[in-house]
């Protein structure tokens, strides 16, 4: 026995239950109303505290090539920062290369994750490129460990509608997940050209390219898809209230639809493009109007949202100031790896949601959606990676008190109730009262089964 941790108030989705919690070998191996620690066993001290699962989170984009620089964050500073604010799993987007394997991919990504998570890691693989044998290799890679997959519907590397519907068909007969960022590319291009030919060149103009619609309407087509093949769709960064409806009806006829929201959805609206620091709020999709906000928090409430990620993708304020008179010109991207678990805990803590609610989102759900068979869950046998919340400890973000690489943050000023202690990735401790006190190269690949078939 390593570690004791007593008097805590341990939080599942089902029940709050105060318990003392055992760990050896950085496993979870006993819970019980009281546990005596053996000699030599670490005794944590819990009282007046709730005791977490980690969160995983499923989306990030960690030194990423886009919009002519990389996201600011490489593996190490951002899983340093995904351990300071209690996320101890973190999935990034090994985005696939032309003419490359989908098992190459996620090896070359590896190669360079490895060395440097400071909490464990997953991948999910972004495809691009199917022609000749490359969609056979989805098989290679799903069989490496990273049964789920994600397709794009913008960009330049995204993937016809067709190639999509192809996608969709491998990963049904390989056991594999499908995910999709959902816009529609062809009504953006036109708006984009517009504006820019109109003069029209602020961030507000970000926001008005990309209009409630353009996403709903890409919502509808991947969705009529993945019914039209009863193949499991994962949609991501869901941030408009007709795409809300659209899930909620597919999930209410019994398709296997799932849906993810991010923090900054939850809590800015359009309104933000409209300040002198708009373009540092420049994502896709954008941030959405008040009414597509309360229609989240209503899905997050009832169940139809099934799980918050970050989809963090952060760029230094002079990257973002490239845009400042082109909109065109502004990596897309927003931090929130350390926000995103502590910021739906405050929720909790607040009375918007339940803390239960707050561990089913950023805890259980993931691992049962993407087959983290070791996390999420705060049960004997499952890995150790367990967060001390204080609720009565009041946090104001600034972009000092981050652990990231990046130069700003979007939740600048935004107060928190509640906030995380400590954080233990498989019983180390890698995050102590504000400080990381973890490592480089300490977090491990996590290999997944593939879905049922």
């Amino acid at each position: 026995m390593d570690l004791v941790i007593k008097n805590g108030k341990l939080v599942s989705s089902r029940e709050t239950l105060a318990a003392d919690i055992a760990v050896t070998d950085g496993k979870i191996t006993a819970i019980a109303k009281e546990i005596s620690p053996e000699d030599g066993t670490k005794v944590v001290d819990a009282a007046g505290k709730l005791i977490l699962p980690g969160a995983i989170d499923v989306h990030t984009h960690l030194a990423m090539p886009f919009g002519g620089t990389v996201s600011a964050d490489g593996y190490f500073a951002g899983t340093r920062a995904a351990a300071c604010g209690g996320t101890t799993t973190v999935f990034d987007f090994a985005m696939q290369d032309f003419d490359e394997s989908l098992a190459d991919t996620v090896k070359r990504r590896n190669a360079l994750a490895a060395p440097e998570a400071a909490v464990d890691y997953a991948f999910h693989v972004a495809v691009k490129d199917v022609r000749g044998k490359l969609l056979d290799t989805m098989e290679d890679a799903v069989a490496f460990g990273v049964p789920s997959f994600k397709v794009f519907m913008v960009y330049d590397f995204g993937v016809t509608d067709g190639v999509f519907y192809q996608v969709l068909e491998k990963a049904k007969e390989c056991g594999a997940q499908i995910s999709v960022h959902a816009e529609n590319k062809e009504i953006i291009d036109t708006l984009v050209k517009r504006f820019l030919s109109e003069g029209k060149t602020g961030a507000w103009y970000h926001y008005l390219s990309r209009p409630e619609f353009v996403e709903a309407e890409a919502d509808h087509r991947a969705v009529q898809w993945a019914k039209s093949l009863n193949a499991p769709l994962y949609i991501v960064h869901l941030a408009n209230k007709e795409g809300v409806e659209l899930v909620t009806k597919a999930k209410d006829e019994g398709y296997e639809i799932y849906a993810e929201t991010c923090p900054h959805y939850l809590h800015f609206t359009s309104d933000v493009y409209k300040r002198e620091d708009g373009r540092n709020f420049v994502c896709s999709p954008p941030i959405k109007g008040q009414e597509s906000q309360d229609a989240l928090w209503e899905a997050v409430k009832r169940g139809d949202i099934d799980t918050i990620a970050t989809d963090h993708c952060p760029f230094q304020s002079y990257e973002k100031d490239w845009g400042k008179d082109d909109f065109t010109k502004i990596p897309n991207g927003c931090a929130a790896i350390e926000n995103m678990y502590p910021y739906m805990l405050s929720a909790a803590n607040t009375g918007k949601i339940g803390f239960q609610k707050a561990v089913e989102l950023c805890c259980e759900n993931p691992a049962r959606i993407f087959g983290c068979a070791g996390k999420g869950f705060l049960s004997v046998g499952k890995d150790a990676d367990i967060v001390i919340y204080d609720p009565q400890k009041d946090f104001t973000i600034t972009c000092g008190s981050m652990h990231s690489d990046y130069d700003h943050t979007i939740w600048e000023g935004v107060s928190l109730h509640g906030y995380p202690v400590q954080t233990y990735s498989r019983g180390k401790l890698v995050y102590d009262n504000g400080e990381f006190v973890g490592e480089p190269g300490w977090g491990k690949f996590v290999k997944r089964v593939p879905r049922q078939k």
